[in-house]
This record gives structure tokens, C-alpha cells and sequence, in this order.
């Protein structure tokens, strides 16, 4: 991951690592924020300002890639980029609570 790609997505918004966890498997934009209130109780909602904003910059910076149009709707996936900035994310995120419990790294 190059320096640039590393200071604009981490750490992420909470609306970014949504979208990037969820398209681990390929989805459209409607269907992700579908899932991210499922998966949340409704306590995160992505406008869809934020989710083709989001969608459009992740690809052009290589995150996500476009797979195929179904029922003229996008859907996309995570490349290896974008699995890779998700990866980080997600060893941050565990970090703070690891941290957070009192449990510390010591290297």
C-alpha cells in the first residue's frame, strides 16, 4: 500500500470500512446500506450522497472494482488493495480493543 492510499483511508470513517467490509462479496450500493443497518441495528446509516461518493473514490483509488450491472444497478468488489487497506483497519480496530482492556503490546 503506498503512502498516499495510507493517509487518505487510514484510519477510516466508519462509512468507508462498511462499504469496503461489505463488498467482500459483490453488492450495490442500495444492497450495502441494506446490510450496514442490519448489521448495526440501524445505528449507522449511509446516505446515498456518502455511498456513491464513497463507491466512486474507492474505485478510482483502486479499492473496488466494478463487476457486472444486474437490474441497472453497480455492483462492486473489494480488490486486493482494498482488502489489504481493510485488513489494517481491522488490526487498528482490534488494537484499541485490545487497549482498551488493558491489554498491551510489547515489542
Amino acid at each position: 500500500m503506498d503512502a498516499r492510499i495510507k493517509k487518505v483511508y487510514c484510519p477510516m470513517t466508519e462509512s468507508g470500512f462498511y462499504i469496503l467490509y461489505c463488498l467482500q462479496e459483490p453488492q450495490h450500493g442500495y444492497g450495502i446500506s441494506q446490510q450496514v443497518k442490519q448489521m448495526t441495528g440501524n445505528a449507522i446509516t449511509i446516505s446515498p450522497g456518502t455511498m456513491y461518493g464513497s463507491l466512486s473514490k474507492m474505485e478510482n483509488d483502486g479499492l473496488i472494482c466494478f463487476v457486472r450491472e444486474e437490474d441497472k444497478r453497480k455492483l462492486y468488489c473489494v480488490t486486493e488493495l482494498g482488502r489489504e487497506v481493510l485488513d489494517t483497519e481491522i488490526q487498528r480496530i482490534e488494537r484499541l480493543y485490545r487497549n482498551s482492556k488493558g491489554e498491551w503490546v510489547n515489542e
